[in-house]
């Protein structure tokens, strides 16, 4: 069971996302399971014109604190439990929320100045707590250390549920009798020479001989070095076809990276072994390369599309990450949660660029229109002296600027700009 702060800034915005259907048409059924409202009538919600209320009701507490609001007012925390097991009902998931506001200081049992808070269900294995951090007395939640105490919470009610063991698993017999390979690291030495360290055995001896490297003892030991005469251009390939070897006799090598072959970069790669970020990096120049908006929306679809974009695959990747933490160690929840916490960030940051394609689209059109109207602008200040000249006006006009010195020029009667008054613009 995985529990996600996150803070927002208007309660009425974050309540019609959470009854919508999501970005991802993902909501159904949204329903609110619990809540105290502090004398609020929050079971109004039932009905599907509520929600301004409902808002208006949680916003009361801040509402009150006038300047004194924080500026994201609102604590939203959403807890989902393992797919892996059944779901929970409505009213464990209600259960789940009181729990939560309590260990949290949000709404602890039995405090009458506590937060209002509501909790809504929209998604299977999921519940969303939202509260306001304004207190009945005037006071503001302090919410320093509330993902600890969450995660804490989390944990143990997933141990109540059954959803972690209470106990480690047995370590196999196989596991307990197992011996640690022999280690041997392949590095360059500060004087520049490549030399093998570690095992003393006849068999890794063997091995770094048959790669090329020769066999030194003296007061240090045995250990193993290239020869000086070994061109630098070899010595990279000499030292992974040892590692190889190495490791094929189950031997643990660590290999210097800059003696290791598969990470050394070549134009065509290069990030070498990090196929997935050389991708990401080729993206990036398409995107610097984009010479409109039509070309920088096309760039990006890469990364925002919701099935196939790069930060859909991460996100996953992330969440696949967690799960199998806790697969291979049940103990190491507090890791397993923190790659559970990344997939929200990425998660959060794809919504936050939901539609985001329309507008990219756009970028750019407003200088053309304006390079548009520098182009247009000799013609139509022709067009508007050909007016003038031919203008019965202008021509009475110029007849009478000869009765007067003080008589005002043909200009100083068309011109918007020199009207006394407002000026528009």
């Amino acid at each position: 069971m995985i529990a996600h702060l996150q803070r927002a800034s208007h309660t009425a915005g974050l309540l019609t996302y959470l009854y919508g259907p999501g970005e991802r048409g993902n909501h159904t059924n949204p329903r609110l399971i619990a809540g105290d409202g502090h004398g609020a009538p929050i079971e109004m919600l039932a009905q599907p014109d509520a929600m301004p209320y409902l808002a208006r009701a949680l916003d009361a507490p801040v509402d009150r604190l006038g300047a004194r609001a924080p500026e994201r007012p609102v604590w939203v925390c959403s807890v989902r439990s393992d797919l892996r097991h059944p779901d929970l009902t409505d009213s464990q998931w209600a259960e789940v929320a009181r729990r939560v506001v309590a260990v949290t200081g949000i709404a602890p049992d039995g405090d009458p100045h506590a937060c209002r808070w509501i909790a809504l269900r929209n998604q299977p294995h999921r519940v969303y707590v939202v509260a306001t951090l304004a207190r009945e007395d005037g006071s503001l939640h302090n919410a320093y250390r509330d993902a600890f105490h969450l995660q804490t919470e989390c944990h143990r009610i997933a141990t109540e549920l059954g959803h972690l063991p209470l106990a480690p698993r047995p370590t196999p017999l196989a596991q307990e009798s197992h011996v640690p390979a022999p280690y041997v690291t392949i590095n360059i030495e500060p004087s520049g020479s490549v030399s093998a360290r570690g095992a003393s055995d006849d068999l890794s001896a063997t091995l770094l001989k048959h790669a090329g490297f020769q066999q030194i003892e003296d007061w240090y030991g045995r250990r193993h070095r290239l020869p000086t005469t070994t061109p630098t251009a070899d010595r990279a390939a000499i030292a992974s076809h040892a590692a190889e070897m190495l490791r094929a006799a189950r031997y643990s090598v660590d290999l210097d990276p800059d003696l290791d072959t598969s990470r050394l970069t070549t134009p065509a790669n290069p990030l070498g072994l990090y196929t997935a970020g050389a991708e990401v990096l080729r993206l990036t120049d398409q995107i610097r390369a984009a010479e409109n908006g039509a070309g920088l929306a096309q760039a990006v679809d890469h990364l925002l599309h919701p099935e196939h974009g790069a930060l859909e695959r991460v996100r996953e990747a992330l969440e696949a990450a967690g799960e199998q933490i806790t697969d291979l160690d049940d103990e190491a929840y507090a890791l397993a949660d923190r790659f559970g916490f990344a997939a929200e960030f990425v998660s959060s940051a794809q919504s936050e660029l939901v539609g985001s394609d329309t507008e990219l689209r756009r970028v750019g059109d407003s200088q053309q229109d304006q390079v548009e109207v520098r182009e247009e602008s000799p013609a139509l200040t022709g067009s508007r002296s050909a007016a003038l000249a031919t203008s019965p006006a202008a021509a009475k006009a110029k007849a009478s600027s000869t009765l007067g010195a003080g008589a005002p020029e043909v200009g100083a009667a068309v011109y918007p700009s020199q009207v006394p008054g407002h000026r528009t613009r």
